[in-house]
């Protein structure tokens, strides 16, 4: 381990309050995503933290993204310090919006009350306590190496939690992650702090529609039921595809091992009348339900081709569609990722690796991510292989309520942070 008289170490150590403080602070804030409160509120507190320190701040908003409107703009920080010294960029980050609360609670859930060695409220594991983290390693770093090189960014971004498209997608486009700006990226994620992850499985959603004939309840023979038909198409789905999908095992060392299959999840399914206002007390019309959808969640592995996972769900269709005569339907692409993986012998890799051995007296353990993050923009736009996921907080506690973060968590994770900055551009 580490000797814990590291001056770096010690650094971070005298600011366990300040890193308190930070994250409860960014907590109170409730930047919630669906609609996107408060994201300029957010980004102007970070602002106001890090200019006055020597940081070049810029806010940006994703004008015209998916999400972005007046009422609910998606405003994104980016601060940068840069040494005055040739060297690599290193750059820290972090979504700053927060699920629903959901109910459940025992807790203020923006209230970033202190209990003992945890902080509760939403967003303190997903993802604020590794922003707040972050944050104080860059810090610490700076102020115990007044020789060191290159530059470090920190950037906090919208609406990872709704696809990525207001935040790290738009700035990627912009050329912010490109490799000749960019050279090392680590995404504060609560991957657990003795874990490195390096990627995550890829995802297509789909909706899918199957038709019918509307028809009075008391006759349905005159018309032709939607929802009967995709009760045959689920029915298909039970039998054929998801046994397919529990033969499918990935080399990929996906986290929980139940993930490391192929899986796929009905989201949704709606069919005929829509639902009755709120405060409406009748009854439904009876009739025949001419049109029925379902949402599909489908996960799949790096050794599958999405084209190949498209064409199984049309060949389920395609055979309900031969043993019912008046069977119809339609797909409709929704939302579709590449898997990703950056490789262990990757820089960034190596050196948290080193900086986990050092802080936590362990080797690190190498993971997947079982569903997406703000990684998949990086890679895919920005062509920046050198990326990973790595943060306090327990993975099973995000969009739970009464999610907390620890503090002792957030303090080994800074001190993993400033190590890694130690190693990349230390002088």
């Amino acid at each position: 381990m580490t000797d814990p008289t590291h001056p770096l170490l010690q650094t971070i150590d005298r600011r366990r309050a300040d890193l308190i403080a930070l994250c409860q602070a960014l907590v109170r804030i409730p930047t919630l995503n669906p609609p996107g409160r408060c994201y300029r509120e957010v980004c102007d507190m970070l602002a106001a933290r890090l200019q006055p320190a020597g940081w070049t701040v810029t806010l940006i908003r994703a004008t015209g993204a998916i999400g972005d409107s007046d009422a609910f703009p998606r405003w994104n920080l980016i601060a940068r310090q840069d040494s005055g010294r040739a060297g690599d960029c290193v750059h820290f980050n972090s979504h700053h919006d927060v699920v629903e609360v959901g109910h459940g609670w025992t807790r203020d859930p923006f209230g970033a009350e202190l209990d003992g060695d945890r902080i509760y409220g939403r967003g303190t594991c997903d993802m604020k306590g590794g922003l707040a983290a972050s944050i104080i390693a860059a810090e610490a770093f700076i102020a115990t190496t007044p020789d060191w090189r290159g530059s470090i960014e920190i950037s906090a971004t919208a609406d990872e939690e709704s696809g990525g498209y207001g935040g790290v997608a738009y700035l990627a486009e912009r050329g912010h992650f490109a490799p000749d700006r960019v050279q090392h990226v680590i995404i504060p994620e609560p991957l657990h702090k003795d874990r490195i992850c390096l990627g995550h499985r890829g995802v297509w959603w789909a909706e899918v529609e199957t038709h019918g004939r509307i028809a009075h309840g008391s006759m349905p023979f005159l018309g032709d039921s939607a929802i009967r038909h995709m009760g045959a198409v689920l029915a298909e789905i039970e039998e054929t595809l998801y046994p397919l999908l529990a033969t499918r095992q990935t080399a990929m060392p996906v986290v929980p091992e139940g993930a490391r299959q192929s899986t796929l999840n009905i989201n949704s399914i709606h069919g005929g009348e829509s639902e009755p206002p709120a405060g409406y007390s009748g009854l439904p019309a009876p009739c025949v339900a001419d049109r029925c959808r379902i949402i599909l969640d489908r996960r799949f592995l790096i050794e599958e081709a999405v084209d190949e996972v498209k064409a199984e769900l049309r060949a389920v269709l395609e055979r309900v569609k031969s043993r019912r005569s008046t069977f119809s339907y339609e797909i409709r692409d929704l939302f579709e990722v590449a898997p990703t993986m950056t490789d262990r012998d990757a820089p960034v890799v190596r050196s948290t690796a080193a900086a986990i051995e050092r802080v936590l007296g362990k080797v690190a353990d190498y993971v997947v991510s079982p569903g997406t993050y703000d990684q998949k923009h990086i890679d895919r736009i920005g062509r920046l292989k050198n990326c990973i996921a790595y943060g306090p907080g327990l993975l099973h506690l995000a969009h739970q309520p009464d999610e907390w973060v620890g503090v002792q968590d957030m303090v080994d994770s800074a001190k993993v942070m400033a190590l890694v900055l130690d190693d990349l551009l230390g002088g």
